[in-house]
């Protein structure tokens, strides 16, 4: 754990004292090297599940696909950022790499907590960067509305949580993941056990966003710079996943019936959220959006508590963290030639840039679930799970695959065919990072295809 840890924490001196000239390729390299390293995570050769430094850091199957997609973000934000900060002063640009390197540091520290409110903490913590990042580098002066929606959504629903945890705390004797899957089952059976079943939950389904507390992620993912956009996409959605699979396993005998509204909810958001897709108009928001449907089926996974389910959820976590965070890294690119996030102001970019289509329509592709990606093994996993739970879902999650398809192909026709304005026939060229950048982003989803058990998490 330590030998990722540390060397980001040594990113803030590095990040104040590197000449102005070589920040950027040194903070790159640097967390590059840290991405590297913590792929060594991914050999796995403990029997027991975990495996620990000390006491209050250790990884284990679930959590290790999740820290090594943190590390491996990390670079690919400082890629993306790099053209849009980089006339801004010296020390803002600084100041901005540190905020991206100090979420990676939080990140880490909530993956790999074994206590409960520790990973509470640094959960909490994920909240400053973020915020910072969205009031200060966001486009628009919707940013502001953008930073309150999002401040106080999750501090609404993860207050709760804390009383709850301390409750836990109290009945238990201890928070400590290893210890607690050991205890007595706790006994749940009054109104107030209920209210705490609900206390565990909501911050996470707040966070993920679960179908009718989603209003403050379209407006977060609209307003952020792009290396907001993609963490947010890519790692802070998935804390909401990662904290209701470790919580799940103390809230059993209650999950049974007061899961009814919640898995209810997530597939209806599948489809609400699906048809807003269908008749969006701005870019981002469309890509925002499609996030909501994506999480709503990987809640309704884990809410229904068997291994496939599980197993999916991590599965389509993953998957969705590395793809969209490449379709607002694309976003971002056309964004940064037109200025503009409407569609149809910029068509036809086909005929302008070939290659960017190429990566536009393996994105889109890999976004509506197109076999043999990853993304398309975590949701048969989640839709036969939920099958087996009640036939009926069947024409929610069917309906909502459908949907996905369209809106998917709906944006990849919008933004790359048709006739070409002339307003946009000279702009510039697409550079070698960006192609790095959506190399980086799509190759790890094709090589989770030829060995998935590395993010089935401890199922099998």
């Amino acid at each position: 754990m330590l030998k990722v840890l540390i060397p980001t924490i040594m990113l803030f001196p590095t990040i104040w004292l590197t000449s102005p000239k070589w920040l950027w390729t040194t903070t790159t390299a640097h967390s590059l090297l840290i991405a590297l390293i913590s792929l060594t995570w991914l050999k796995w050769t403990s029997e027991t599940g975990w495996t620990s430094s000390n006491m209050f850091l250790a990884t284990d199957p679930l959590s290790t696909p999740l820290l090594v997609l943190t590390c491996w973000l990390l670079p690919l934000m400082i890629l993306a950022s790099q053209n849009h900060i980089n006339p801004e002063p010296i020390s803002r640009q600084r100041s901005y790499i540190m905020l991206l390197a100090s979420l990676q540091t939080f990140l880490i520290m909530a993956f790999g907590a074994t206590e409960i409110i520790m990973f509470y903490i640094m959960f909490e913590a994920t909240l400053i960067p973020t915020l910072i990042i969205i009031t200060r580098w966001g486009n628009q002066t919707e940013r502001l509305n953008a930073g309150t929606y999002f401040l106080f959504y999750t501090l609404a629903g993860s207050l709760p949580l804390l009383v709850a945890l301390l409750l836990l705390q109290q009945s238990t004797g201890t928070l400590s993941m290893l210890v607690l899957q050991y205890s007595q089952p706790l006994q749940l059976d009054s109104w107030g056990h209920m209210i705490w079943w609900a206390g565990c939950l909501i911050a996470f389904l707040v966070k993920m966003p679960l179908y009718g507390v989603h209003l403050w992620l379209p407006k977060a993912h609209v307003e952020a710079p792009v290396a907001g956009s993609m963490v947010l996409a890519a790692v802070l959605l998935k804390l909401g996943g990662y904290g209701m699979m470790r919580m799940m396993v103390m809230l059993d005998p209650l999950s049974k019936e007061l899961a009814y509204p919640f898995i209810i909810l997530a597939l209806w958001g599948i489809i609400m959220t699906g048809s807003i897709c269908l008749r969006q108009t701005d870019l981002k928001s469309l890509i925002a959006y499609s996030s909501v449907s994506h999480m709503g089926l990987v809640a309704g996974g884990i809410l229904i508590q068997t291994p496939w389910g599980f197993s999916g959820a991590i599965i389509l976590m993953i998957a969705h963290g590395l793809v969209s965070s490449a379709l607002f890294c694309l976003a971002n690119t056309a964004y940064e030639r037109t200025h503009s996030r409407t569609m149809v102001l910029a068509r036809g970019l086909q005929v302008i840039f070939p290659l960017t289509a190429v990566w536009w329509f393996i994105a889109n592709l890999a976004n509506l679930a197109l076999p043999p990606l990853p993304n398309l093994m975590g949701e048969l996993m989640i839709i036969t799970t939920l099958f087996s739970w009640s036939p009926w879902t069947i024409l929610l999650t069917g309906l909502g695959t459908l949907i996905t398809a369209g809106y998917s192909l709906y944006m990849f026709l919008m933004s790359q065919r048709g006739p070409t304005p002339n307003h946009i026939t000279g702009l510039q060229p697409f550079h070698t990072r960006e192609h790095l950048l959506m190399t980086l982003h799509l190759i790890p989803v094709l090589l989770l295809m030829t060995k998935p058990e590395l993010m089935w998490g401890w199922c099998y």
